[in-house]
């Protein structure tokens, strides 16, 4: 798979290390920052990334900062963009197949690091159902008019 990775310094350890563990497992990883530690803007990271998924330039995207919320506020702006702050594997595994998320937000300073693996791992492996939450996603479609 071929995913988007962003974050801002609250996120930047976090992002690294889950970066690393995408490609040991043979996925391909485009990083778009940041890449230190200075401060910076999350909704900087969360356009790049969102606007590259929406585009079609990658299968997923991955963001982090402090909490994961930040940067699922400002990925979600974007058109076609269904962007979930995940804390727990049974959310990743859901948000996947009820409502074909396909940018996950995490939080470096309320996840750990192991729980953050299991969470992608969980988020990756899952697949969108279909069936009644079809009709669920074109409601949802439908605010992108209003």
């Amino acid at each position: 798979m071929r995913i988007l990775t962003g974050s801002d310094h609250g996120g930047l350890s976090l992002k690294l290390s889950l970066s690393e563990r995408l490609r040991s497992q043979g996925h391909e990883v485009i990083d778009v920052g940041t890449d230190n530690n200075a401060s910076c803007d999350y909704p900087d990271y969360a356009v790049l990334v969102g606007a590259a998924v929406a585009a079609g330039e990658g299968d997923f995207g991955l963001l982090v900062c402090g909490t994961g919320q930040g940067m699922a506020m400002c990925a979600n702006r974007i058109r076609g963009i269904r962007a979930a702050v995940v804390g727990d594997v049974f959310t990743a595994t859901a948000t996947r197949q009820h409502n074909d998320a396909n940018v996950l937000c995490l939080g470096e300073r309320v996840t750990g690091a192991s729980l953050a693996a299991e969470i992608v791992d969980a988020f990756l492996a899952a697949t969108f159902e279909g069936g009644r939450h079809a009709g669920r996603l074109a409601k949802m479609a439908d605010l992108d008019s209003k």
